[in-house]
């Protein structure tokens, strides 16, 4: 396929912006970049798809995200508003993902997966929980994320909350998919090992987990996004959660954590020591009033910070604005998260992330050899727009209806923003079918916990 008439974006580690130029895609790579008029003649019989002067740049990549959230949409809480993080956690999320039953996991994943299309999100790390529809789910995940053609990176995320059975079957769950993938690998699917938080993980669990892991695959946590988390590990243990997950062999250059939002000086400093990766969910937090994770810090010490959405909608550069703002806002200080760091985190490593999933090729950017990734913006700026202005655009400009059209390793998931893949309308009006039934089941399960 050959892409013509492009304004592209690049995202190399010198971003350039090259007018009216081609993209020249075979198989599931990009082959080729030039003019649209060398490409053109170069390549006669290849097949066309004109961007009409869009810009074409790279797929959005979600570092980490919660499917199985899409039936909170709309739901209401019984009862008063929860007062902080952890009443949040226990009259929102674990009835919630207690109620999921097979058919619900599998829309759950089909609603967002449409929500990333639309948004121009290509590839997103997903973190699962349903504990009374363990087994198989990730199955029912990965052939959702298949069917879409998109990229996705699963795991079951492991708790004690729900007894050591279930624990067990989280542990299997993984386990099982991870050997699923290692025998029949997949382009567009990868696996990692996934663990609630510290605050519902005992040290039994964590050994069994950290003996179950095959080797390296690292695992995929939430760590310090409340107080409560690091009080939890020091009453367990005498250690804040990072020391504590350090001493169970769960940190490492494989290993993603998620939040950070109250993690102290020495925490920063063995994240750093490991390797470890850490995601910063800026809307998520601001929603759950949990804080501002340090994450410019993080970044000045060298630590590799990606920006995932917890489970809101797959329209990163909302992501992106919120991470701008709410800096400046907490630290009473313009000058605070520039767009230069937005963009680290957003465009380079949440690339080098998903390039440890996806090793075969360069991700997230628009080289020769690189995965064919891309989508379209429908964009007209005003003002000039440059490789050296290009986050400001973002921010102050883009919006995710501007995404026209998405392509993941070479197939056109999304043309002239009809999908092309997935039925919206169907699996939406399956959806609220659904909801229903999960909604009727969570205020039971709320009342049981009341």
């Amino acid at each position: 396929m050959l892409i013509t008439n492009a304004n592209i974006i690049t995202w190399e580690s010198q971003n350039r912006i090259l007018e009216n130029h081609a993209v020249y895609i075979e198989s599931d790579r990009i082959k080729e970049i030039g003019t649209t008029k060398s490409l053109t003649a170069k390549y006669p019989k290849a097949k066309t798809m004109d961007a009409h002067g869009q810009y074409v740049m790279p797929g959005n990549i979600c570092a980490h995200t919660h499917f199985y959230s899409a039936f909170s949409r709309g739901m209401a809480i019984p009862g008063s508003a929860p007062k902080d993080f952890p009443e949040i956690l226990q009259k929102l999320w674990w009835p919630l993902d207690r109620s999921l039953d097979a058919e619900a996991v599998r829309f759950s994943a089909l609603s967002c997966l449409v929500d990333a299309i639309r948004h121009g999100t290509t590839t997103l790390i997903d973190h699962h929980a349903s504990p009374n529809a363990i087994d198989g789910s990730l199955d029912l995940i990965a052939d959702a994320v298949d069917k879409s053609g998109l990229r996705g990176v699963l795991c079951y995320e492991v708790t004690d909350r729900d007894g050591s059975e279930k624990a067990n079957a989280g542990i299997n769950e993984n386990v099982r998919f991870l050997k699923r993938l290692a025998a029949n690998p997949h382009p567009r699917l990868a696996g990692t090992f996934g663990l609630h938080a510290s605050l519902t993980l005992s040290g039994i669990t964590l050994e069994a987990c950290r003996a179950a892991v095959p080797e390296g695959t690292g695992f995929h946590i939430h760590t310090a996004e409340h107080d409560s988390d690091e009080y939890d590990s020091l009453s367990k243990s005498d250690m804040r959660v990072i020391d504590r997950l350090q001493k169970h062999g769960i940190l490492g250059p494989n290993t993603i954590t998620v939040h950070g939002v109250s993690l102290d000086a020495r925490e920063l400093e063995i994240l750093k020591e490991t390797d470890t990766w850490i995601t910063h969910q800026p809307r998520s937090n601001m929603n759950n009033a949990v804080g501002v994770s340090p994450v410019e810090s993080m970044m000045r010490m060298g630590i590799k910070v990606g920006l995932g959405n917890d489970g809101f909608s797959n329209a990163m550069w909302d992501e992106w604005k919120a991470a701008y703002f709410v800096h400046k806002l907490h630290n009473r200080d313009p000058r605070r998260m520039g767009g230069y760091d937005v963009t680290q985190m957003a465009i380079y490593n949440n690339a080098a992330l998903a390039n440890q999933f996806f090793p075969a090729a360069p991700i997230g950017q628009i080289t020769p050899g690189a995965f064919a990734d891309l989508i379209f913006v429908d964009y007209h700026p005003y003002t000039p727009m440059t490789a050296g202005n290009l986050p400001w655009h973002i921010i102050f400009g883009f919006q995710h209806s501007m995404v026209t059209t998405t392509i993941a390793a070479g197939k056109v998931l999304m043309k002239d923003r009809e999908l092309l893949t997935l039925n919206e309308a169907e699996i939406a009006a399956r959806a609220r079918e659904i909801a229903p039934r999960i909604w009727k089941r969570y205020e039971e399960e709320v009342s049981k916990v009341s």
